[in-house]
Parts: C-alpha cells; sequence; structure tokens
C-alpha cells in the first residue's frame, strides 16, 4: 500500500445496547448510501453503562465531558440506568440477525468487549485470571452468534495494561486496533500488528462543529483510520459523519476495511514497542497510545 495513497479506514465501536439496537442499523444505511465498507467492533456482553455514575463521582473531567457531548442525546435515559436502577441487557450476543446482517452487508466483524463498563473502569485493578475470563466469555459468544473466531480485538476506551497483553498472547488474532497512536507499530509482548485509530473522534472535536478539524487531518493524504461510535454517528451526529463521508470522497480517498490495511503491515518491517499511555485532547482519562 503505496504511502502516496489516500486510504481511510472506519473503525465503528459499538458499547451499548441502544448503540447496538438503533445506532448499527442507521450506520449501515449511511454506509450503503455511500457505498464503503466499515469495520465494526462489537459488545456482545451486558450493557452495565449506568455504573458510569461512578466516575462521574470521581472525575470531573468525565462529567464536563458528559456534559459537552451532550451523553443523554447520544445514549439516552434508559442506558444511564443499565446495570444500577436497571438490569443490565446483553448487548450483541442478544441480537444475532443484525450481527449476521452486517457481515452480510460487506463489513467486518471483531470483538470489542465482553462487558465493556468492567473493562474502561476496573480494568487496572485486575489480574489475568479475570481479564482471561473476560476474554473467553466474549470469544465464546462471538464464536456462537456469528460461527467464526475474531480476527481481531479493539480494546475497549482504547485502553490496555501489562497483564492484558500478557492474556492477548494465548489468543489466535491476526491483528490488534487497541491504541490512539500516530502511527501502526508491532505491539511488544503480542507479536501482533496493532493499527491504531491516529484520527479524533467526533465526540472529541465538539460533535458536529469537530467536522472540518477531521477533515483538515485529511488533506495531507496518508493512510488514516477513523474512530466512529454507532449511539453517535449512528444517532444524533449522524449527518455529520455523511459530512466526514463526503469530504474523504472529495479528498481522493478510497476507504478500505481494517483488514486490509493490517495485512499490509504485516508486510511491512514495523518496529515494536510497548503501548504508552496519555491524556488526549477531548478526553476524560488516559488513553493507550
Amino acid at each position: 500500500m503505496s504511502s502516496a495513497r489516500r486510504i481511510l479506514a472506519l473503525k465503528v465501536d459499538v458499547d451499548t445496547r441502544r448503540g447496538m439496537e438503533h445506532g448499527v442499523p442507521s450506520l449501515l444505511d449511511t454506509l450503503a448510501a455511500f457505498r464503503v465498507p466499515a469495520t465494526f467492533f462489537l459488545s456482545f456482553g451486558p450493557d452495565n453503562s449506568g455504573k458510569a455514575v461512578y466516575q462521574l463521582l470521581r472525575n470531573p473531567r468525565f462529567l464536563a465531558k458528559m456534559l459537552r457531548t451532550n451523553a443523554p442525546g447520544l445514549y439516552g435515559f434508559r442506558t444511564a440506568l443499565y446495570g444500577t436502577l436497571l438490569p443490565a441487557p446483553m448487548i450483541a450476543s442478544a441480537l444475532p440477525g443484525l450481527c449476521r446482517e452486517i457481515e452480510a452487508r460487506g463489513h467486518e466483524v471483531e470483538f470489542h468487549a465482553w462487558d465493556h463498563r468492567a473493562w474502561q473502569d476496573t480494568l487496572q485493578r485486575k489480574g489475568a485470571a479475570w481479564i482471561r475470563k473476560w476474554f473467553l466469555l466474549g470469544f465464546e459468544s462471538y464464536e456462537e452468534v456469528l460461527g467464526h473466531r475474531p480476527r481481531a480485538f479493539g480494546a475497549p476506551a482504547w485502553l490496555l495494561t501489562e497483564e492484558a497483553v500478557g492474556v492477548l498472547r494465548e489468543f489466535p488474532l491476526e491483528y490488534l486496533s487497541c491504541t490512539r497512536a500516530a502511527a501502526p507499530f508491532v505491539l511488544e509482548g503480542t507479536g501482533l500488528v496493532e493499527i491504531p485509530s491516529d484520527l479524533p473522534c467526533l465526540e472529541e472535536v465538539g460533535g458536529r462543529d469537530g467536522v472540518s478539524r477531521i477533515l483538515s487531518a485529511l488533506d495531507a493524504g496518508g493512510v488514516h483510520v477513523i474512530p466512529v461510535h454507532a449511539e453517535a454517528e449512528g444517532g444524533i451526529w449522524r449527518d455529520a459523519f455523511a459530512e466526514i463521508l463526503r469530504g474523504a470522497s472529495d479528498r481522493g480517498y478510497e476507504i478500505l476495511p481494517l483488514s486490509l490495511i493490517a495485512a499490509d503491515r504485516r508486510r511491512e518491517a514495523l518496529h515494536g514497542r510497548p503501548f504508552r499511555t496519555a491524556l488526549l485532547p477531548g478526553r476524560a482519562v488516559p488513553c493507550s497510545v
């Protein structure tokens, strides 16, 4: 894949039941209208989004982010209660037909999470046994729904730990998309190519008002991965997402599935390094880079 080419991949994370049930069908329609593929990273287990309330109490930046991004409009009132005042509904595993429809419509489906909230909020306190069980539950659900193994893992909230990297070695994956680094690299300790989301997501740049910032980052060309969230770009920011797709097309970008970019990078002599941790602009908590 020549560096002179203009390539864009759409990495779609599905974190909640609302995102799966309502955001994914909306995104499928938008992608069909533009005739472009995407790589969907699905959460298969329980939606414990209501437990984010503990982050609100501990982290003022998280509260500021929720207010800035219009979280009630993005996620809905019921989502804010799941796992606390309301039972936690299952996400992708409860909608197997929709999971298979994503693939049938020409897109990729990979593994994002078993319990997204638990990974995001407690991973740094968990050991290998908990992490291994989390993966086993998620991979088992993925295979039960789709009939094959996932090729890739995209970490919730772009969060890794040394323990998580150690457990990842045990699973037969082809590549990772777990960080917000500026360029692909081989994640030390796994031997796997890491294809990061190098562009910001809409919620980090102000939603609709941030479209121009994302498009400006595409002006120079190259190979890029944009993170998309089913709850946002499949919901109140659907029009903004369409504007990004039009802008990418106008700039001569070819949109490819993430697996093709990963396959190309595996043929290169990428350097290996460990992940790092940084607090990126627009985010409430540090992530892996």
